[in-house]
């Protein structure tokens, strides 16, 4: 693929065997092909290796989530607000009595409450956490979502390896899902009006012939409009895209619910975020790498208190039930849940009985795949307005992230002939909250 060529992986970076690469290796090999599927027809063999491929499902609190209403409460403090904290399942870990639910399944989950990421503002704010770096002049940087989807995806997937639910109209313009110098390829899904990609079925007065033809009347164009063109490796990344749509054209059905059983319907709930995030899992276990759901919009600058009832209440639910339903389906040892906001919200209350934008000390979540369940890093002060203990940025956030994945931070693209690790240099991973 003119995509891998473009942007080469440094060598000596050992990375795990799974299911479609052992498949390509055994491919390869004259008379032992048969014997390489024979092998991983076995259900114990073929559970054990879907069980080894990555996911993450990205759950994204749009607007900033407030810490202290979350993972960082401050009962009986100033700043603290009405709710209090309640003892979770980990002796000594207390979390918002808003979230009873997960409090009882923190074995699974590992939250940090150091974040000072410095970017206040909604738009900043959330490239910052998507990127974990500024970009260049000359240089765009793919989000954690296009990274995620190279680095775990697979070229002859029939799955997207990158969707992104971003159904409501507050802060939509803030979304973010960029591929960067990854190109086309890597971009994702991005669904704004409904839970079902658009026009990815074919049209009914379209013969599958015509349609191949005129996939194929594409190709011949494409391809000698772009031979010997400086912008050949640029618009090629447009053709692999294209290549897709037929394998993708194939996955609608993962988009549709309806062929769940009531039972699923009613552990997750009726709301759209619940919908969401159980397409999500029906995503994740046909192999899609990176999944984000997000929830708008959490930005109270008045009532927080009202705000965060309901919407907190919700996110207990949802994300406690995901989390159960992966574990039931041995899912959750290879798939990342992460809970994260572009900012945090203000310790002070404001005279709104609100909170603003806060991004000097604030919380994110990650549960499952790679995570010490049950710990807890970095620590604020008394009334949550400075970071008191563990101070990371969102370098070091990203980094947590890939490293939980088994991919090093450190790892090197080629753009050119430049070598682009995935985190700037020096940038460490939290390896407290790492199993």
């Amino acid at each position: 693929m003119a995509d891998d060529q473009q942007l080469k992986t440094g060598v000596g970076i050992q990375q795990p065997i799974d299911r479609r690469h052992f498949l390509g290796s055994g491919a390869g090999l004259a008379g032992g092909i048969a014997g390489c599927l024979q092998l991983l027809s076995h259900p114990l063999l073929a559970d054990e290796l879907k069980q080894q491929e990555k996911r993450v499902i990205l759950l994204w609190l749009a607007g900033g989530a407030s810490q202290l209403e979350t993972f960082d409460p401050k009962p009986r403090r100033p700043t603290g607000g009405p709710f209090q904290a309640i003892p979770t399942s980990t002796a000594g870990v207390y979390i918002s009595e808003l979230m009873p639910k997960m409090a009882q399944r923190m074995e699974n989950t590992a939250i940090i409450r150091s974040l000072n990421t410095g970017i206040g503002d909604h738009g900043g704010g959330s490239i910052l956490m998507h990127l974990g770096r500024r970009d260049e002049p000359n240089l765009k940087y793919p989000d954690m979502g296009s990274v995620l989807a190279h680095e775990l995806g697979q070229a002859d997937s029939s799955v997207p390896d990158f969707v992104t639910f971003y159904t409501a109209t507050e802060g939509r313009g803030n979304a973010v899902g960029r591929p960067g110098f990854l190109g086309a390829r890597y971009a994702p899904m991005f669904l704004t009006t409904n839970n079902k990609p658009d026009d990815l079925a074919r049209i009914a007065e379209l013969a599958e012939v015509d349609h191949r033809q005129r996939a194929d009347l594409r190709q011949l164009l494409s391809d000698r409009f772009t031979r010997g063109r400086e912008t050949e490796r640029v618009l090629e990344s447009h053709n692999v895209a294209y290549r897709r749509v037929r394998g993708l054209m194939a996955s609608d059905t993962l988009f549709d619910v309806e062929d769940e059983p009531q039972k699923m319907h009613s552990l997750y709930g009726p709301t759209l975020f619940a919908q969401q995030c159980m397409i999500a899992r029906r995503l994740a276990e046909a192999g899609t790498p990176f999944v984000k759901v997000s929830r708008a919009w959490w930005d109270s600058h008045g009532q927080n208190f009202e705000t965060h009832l309901e919407m907190v209440t919700e996110l207990d639910h949802v994300m406690s039930t995901l989390l159960e339903d992966l574990r039931q389906r041995g899912m959750l040892e290879s798939t990342l849940v992460i809970t994260l906001s572009e900012f945090g919200r203000t310790p002070t209350i404001n005279g709104s009985l609100g909170r603003d934008h806060f991004a000097r000390a604030w919380s994110a979540s990650l549960s499952g795949c790679g995570i010490n369940g049950g710990s807890v890093y970095g620590k604020t002060d008394e009334d949550g307005q400075h970071v008191a203990e563990g101070e990371i940025g969102a370098a070091e956030m990203i980094a947590t992230i890939y490293q939980a994945l088994g991919i090093d931070p450190q790892k090197e693209y080629h753009v050119g002939a430049r070598p682009v690790p995935l985190t700037d240099p020096g940038t460490e991973a939290v390896t407290e909250v790492l199993a």
